[in-house]
């Protein structure tokens, strides 16, 4: 039998879904800094909020484009609605650190169970 179609059409699939499945993700465009530990990704029985904030200033609450006015609302109206979800913040790398930290205080505040900062992992030995 010969397999060298197989192989093909099986190459070909693997492409398609390399360059659709990145496409799909619409969250907000932000480079995450990275870090050379990254904290296993935990499971749990639900998936945290996401909040991010681009390098221009955005606010994105999952994949809604928020006004920073109305963000601190929408944040406890989502927390008093799902009081055990977690809070996952995504800043893009040049967001100004002081900007990231009274968002955390913001979330805090607010009384998100759990909160994390997403990063990258380094790639490359530790200096």
């Amino acid at each position: 039998m010969n397999v060298t179609p197989l192989v093909d059409v099986v190459l070909v699939l693997l492409i398609i879904f390399m360059v659709v499945i990145p496409a799909m993700e619409k969250n907000a465009p932000v480079e995450l800094p990275s870090i050379f530990n990254v904290d296993p990704e935990a499971k749990g029985k639900m998936d945290p909020f996401t909040l991010s904030v681009t390098q221009d200033g955005a606010y994105f609450f999952e994949q809604q484009e928020l006004p920073q006015e109305e963000l601190a609302k929408v944040l406890e109206a989502a927390n008093l609605k799902e009081p055990g979800r977690r809070l996952v913040l995504r800043a893009d790398r040049e967001t100004r650190y002081a900007d990231v930290r009274d968002l955390f205080k913001t979330c805090q505040k607010i009384g998100f169970p759990g909160m994390s900062l997403r990063v990258n992992e380094l790639g490359g030995e530790k200096k």
